[in-house]
């Protein structure tokens, strides 16, 4: 915490922390329009609530911040100094419950995809992830 920060302002920026709609999933979003409409945002109907739904499909696509989700990268490696222990078991039961909601999608029959938010900077990169995961070969 932020020597300037009380508990009650440290609240208040973490409850700002959005669930949905986030920058990197409206990225992938505008992405996807140009080459695969027809998505469905949010269905709390499948396993995992995925970001991103082609229901005919059965492929969900599930857009993770790397420091919630516990990306190996740089970002998503970062642990905050003050209430270290809090943090690493939360981001450990997010890891858990994401492997959990995969495995069973794939028992449903479903396909996921993991867009990571530190894909999000190379376009190219990741619209050919999307278009290989979506019309290609299983990712």
């Amino acid at each position: 915490m932020n020597a300037k920060e009380s508990p009650a302002q440290r609240s208040a920026i973490m409850r700002a922390v959005k669930s949905r709609d986030t920058t990197p999933e409206l990225k992938v979003r505008a992405l996807l329009r140009g080459f695969a409409p027809g998505y469905r945002l949010h269905r709390k109907d499948i396993t995992g609530n995925p970001d991103i739904a082609y229901v005919g499909r059965k492929q969900a696509i599930f857009v993770h911040g790397c420091f919630w989700h516990g990306h190996d990268c740089a970002r998503g490696a970062r642990m905050p100094k003050a209430n270290a222990d809090y943090w690493r078991a939360k981001i450990a039961r997010n890891v858990a419950r994401d492997a959990a909601h995969r495995a069973r999608l794939t028992v449903q029959g479903w396909r996921a995809l993991i867009v990571w938010e530190c894909e999000i900077k190379d376009q190219a990169a990741l619209e050919q992830k999307l278009r290989a995961f979506l019309f290609g070969a299983e990712t």
